[in-house]
């Protein structure tokens, strides 16, 4: 039976920018970087937060990752939500209260920011 999601993955345009960018805002570590063997593909880096990672597939040109989003959980939304504001991050939908689907969620918002290949960043807490 499966237990996990390993990784969640997305196509960047600029590796350098969105590794800076992951690890500057957001706290993820480059752990792993590699080749593939497919023309289109030039390189595909893993970035790891707590039991957290995500894939970032390099490619330069074409693809976008309209309509794709992932959510990290905040242990201080105020705290996150001004530092990424005052970092200047685009903001794709403002921070608004959200149904607890479990106890430990009452009272939570969310908040949903723009990363530099339009993917789509979800925070809650």
């Amino acid at each position: 039976m499966f237990k996990r999601i390993d990784h969640v993955a997305f196509i960047v345009k600029d590796r350098a920018k969105s590794i800076n960018f992951y690890e500057e805002h957001f706290g993820f570590k480059k752990y792993y970087e590699h080749d593939v063997p497919v023309p289109t593909v030039e390189k595909i880096v893993y970035l790891k937060l707590g039991d957290t990672t995500l894939e970032l597939i390099h490619v330069s040109t074409g693809s976008t990752n309209k309509g794709f989003h992932f959510c990290l959980e905040s242990d201080n939304f105020d705290e996150d939500y001004t530092r990424l504001i005052n970092a200047g991050i685009p903001v794709d939908t403002e921070p608004h209260p959200v149904g607890a689907r479990e106890a430990r969620e009452e009272g939570w918002r969310r908040v949903v920011f723009v990363g530099p290949d339009g993917e789509l960043i979800e925070f809650r807490g």
